[in-house]
């Protein structure tokens, strides 16, 4: 990446889809990352945000600040994601919402996690 970004105008980037905190499992054996339809208790469906956004890697320790230095390493993100195209300079053709088709990880028990995995194509 070659543009340099202000703190605001990173921030503007994000296109507040919530698909980066849906929860994620990781086959150890293969690496394989799994997306499960259970989201991030702080996340905001209604407003498609972080109840919490200021405080979110203090109250969740797993959860992790994305910068220009860190998006383009992780393979996680979503391929829909808007700053993991600004690395890839491909813009994906499906922009869709999760909203109405997760469950707060307040709501399931990490013995469950499995039995909500999921294979959408925006992911």
């Amino acid at each position: 990446m070659n543009k340099t970004y202000t703190e605001e105008e990173w921030e503007k980037i994000c296109r507040h889809c919530g698909k980066c905190c849906l929860i994620k499992l990781e086959d150890e054996e293969s690496g394989d990352i799994y997306y499960t339809n259970v989201i991030c208790q702080y996340f905001d469906e209604e407003k498609m945000c972080c109840k919490v956004y200021d405080k979110r890697c203090e109250l969740v320790p797993t959860c992790l600040k994305l910068t220009p230095q860190n998006v383009d390493k992780l393979r996680w993100m979503p391929k829909t994601c808007a700053y993991r195209e600004l690395f890839e300079k491909e813009a994906s053709p499906i922009k869709t919402t999760i909203k109405g088709r997760v469950v707060s990880e307040d709501k399931v028990s990490e013995e469950e996690l499995e039995e909500h995995i999921v294979e959408w194509e925006d992911l």
